[in-house]
């Protein structure tokens, strides 16, 4: 019996993948705003951004994304220019995730996150998002 021919990697697949769990994951950061859990929303807009970023590089490169989560590093290797303000936004919207998630942090950024500081960085990663989507 012939062996099945192994099948290449499959870049729109992988790329529409990364871009539908990013939109779940923005609707999901936007529940929970709604909800008033402003620290776990942009612990998930972190990962929205991370997934959009990760959906040009594997349009980009035709290959997987690496796993990391630092959105700056993600945006140098998909050869991004940035300004110096979209720089910044990447680097504290990756603090988000270190922040939510170990103890030492989370209180003090769950303090930090009033509904006001909240929505002020929704509205910077739904900027980021958009701006992002356009080089798909």
């Amino acid at each position: 019996m012939p062996k099945k021919k192994k099948e290449g990697f499959k870049t729109e697949k992988i790329k529409n993948h990364w871009i539908v769990t990013s939109d779940d994951d923005f609707n999901t950061m936007m529940a929970l705003y709604n909800s008033k859990s402003y620290h776990w929303s942009l612990f998930i807009g972190h990962i929205a951004v991370e997934k959009i970023l990760k959906a040009l590089y594997t349009k980009i490169y035709k290959k997987h994304a690496p796993p990391i989560h630092n959105l700056y590093r993600l945006a140098q290797l998909c050869k991004i220019e940035l300004t110096d303000e979209y720089s910044d936004w990447l680097d504290t919207i990756t603090s988000f995730n270190i922040n939510a998630r170990y103890d030492d942090h989370k209180r003090e950024f769950y303090d930090i996150c009033t509904r006001e500081y909240t929505k002020i960085w929704i509205d910077k990663i739904k900027e980021l998002r958009k701006w992002i989507k356009q080089m798909l």
